[in-house]
């Protein structure tokens, strides 16, 4: 179980480095999404992978999960919706003001115009 757990971390982490690399908004998008889901597994993770156990220590019971760890992906949930939320207004401002999706705009991009004469190039008038 295990080795099956932390291939889908690792798949997600892979996934979404590789989505963040991206050059197009929405792909970062999903690529901090899948990042965000990864963390969360690996914090699952880190109060031991139990099965068919009580999260909280009852009388009568030896062994219990970890409640700590699912408070802290609880939390986490919480504020990666916000900050998804946060970044998908930010990609569509950009996306309204410059009319393209690309994050690396510079001047070599077709749309891109220079507008502002020329300084320093010789001429003295």
């Amino acid at each position: 179980m295990e080795y099956l757990f932390s291939t889908a971390v690792g798949a997600l982490t892979a996934g979404g480095i590789y989505l963040v690399l991206r050059q197009r908004t929405f792909t970062v998008i999903l690529g901090i999404s899948l990042l965000t889901y990864a963390v969360n597994l690996f914090l699952f993770a880190s109060g031991r992978l139990s099965i068919n156990l009580p999260a909280v220590l009852r009388y009568g019971t030896e062994t219990y999960g970890d409640p700590l760890p699912q408070a802290l992906v609880l939390t986490a949930i919480v504020i990666s919706f916000g900050m998804t939320a946060v970044i998908v207004m930010l990609g569509l401002g950009a996306y309204l003001a410059a009319r393209d999706d690309r994050i690396d705009l510079d001047d070599a991009t077709p749309g891109a115009t220079d507008t502002a004469p020329a300084q320093g190039k010789g001429d003295m008038t």
